[in-house]
């Protein structure tokens, strides 16, 4: 019977994993094609790329780095080494 829950316990896990990536590269693929979609028509109409580049690009850029981080585990400020540094402190 544990093994059975520990199997079923991994796949859901590995379920959760796919969704999260999934989640990741679908919001990824809107960015590139939104943003891509945007700059053809700046481009087209001849207008100013500053609209462009500060709010929807940089702004949502921000958003997809948070969710890449999150995403890979990539937590640069509150890490495995920070939460060691700081309980070694209490």
């Amino acid at each position: 019977m544990e093994s059975f829950t520990t199997q079923e316990e991994a796949r859901q896990k590995a379920v959760k994993r796919v969704k999260e990536l999934k989640g990741f590269y679908n919001h990824l693929i809107s960015f590139m094609l939104v943003n891509g979609g945007i700059a053809l028509l700046v481009w087209y109409f001849g207008g100013s790329m500053a609209f462009f580049i500060w709010t929807v690009t940089i702004w949502w850029g921000l958003g997809l780095l948070i969710h890449a981080l999150n995403t890979f585990k990539l937590n640069p400020f509150f890490g495995k080494k920070w939460e060691e540094k700081k309980s070694k402190n209490y």
